[in-house]
């Protein structure tokens, strides 16, 4: 499957039409729903091989974000053998009480992995989190990057976004 074909098949497969309440309250009359390509074992596999390509070097730990980016850190771990932490937005407050589930990631050079990036301010938290346990972070991947401004905010915060693709590329490849 080459890019553009990856890349429509990712916007056919989760983009939705109807009536939606968004997060800032808005209603919309279209939807991107990333859990229905996360969840798609044949596209998950191939967006997985193509973002390992990306992978910087060094890389020792991917840590998948709550709660989509656990299918595809998990989906790359497969393709590269590299280990996987699991992220949560915040440490939980029962058992272990752990920010990230895994191996111990102190020391070790951790690429963040996330499905969909718009402004990054959940990125920009869950780095400087991991940071503060001890994690040496310097670049994110994600599949998608819905908002440009995105580059910038993650740079703000030393992190690099090296995305597979940009909402604007999804559409351009559908013919909008």
């Amino acid at each position: 499957m080459d890019r553009k074909e990856l890349g429509s098949n990712i916007f056919e497969t989760s983009h939705i039409t109807g009536e939606f309440l968004l997060r800032s309250g808005q209603i919309s009359n279209e939807y991107f729903d990333k859990y229905l390509f996360e969840s798609n074992p044949d596209l998950l596999k191939v967006i997985a091989e193509e973002m390992t390509a990306q992978i910087p070097e060094g890389t020792e730990i991917l840590a998948g974000l709550e709660m989509g980016g656990i299918p595809i850190a998990t989906a790359i771990s497969f393709e590269t053998g590299l280990p996987t932490i699991f992220v949560r937005k915040k440490a939980k407050e029962y058992g272990t009480k752990k920010l990230a589930e895994g191996i111990d990631f102190k020391g070790k050079n951790v690429l963040i992995i996330e499905d969909v990036v718009t402004t990054g301010g959940q990125i920009i938290k869950s780095a400087q989190d991991l940071r503060d346990l001890g994690a040496e972070i310097s670049s994110v991947q994600c599949v998608i990057v819905r908002d440009p401004k995105a580059f910038d905010n993650l740079a703000a915060a030393g992190l690099k976004l090296l995305p597979l693709f940009t909402m604007e590329e999804l559409k351009k490849f559908v013919g909008l």
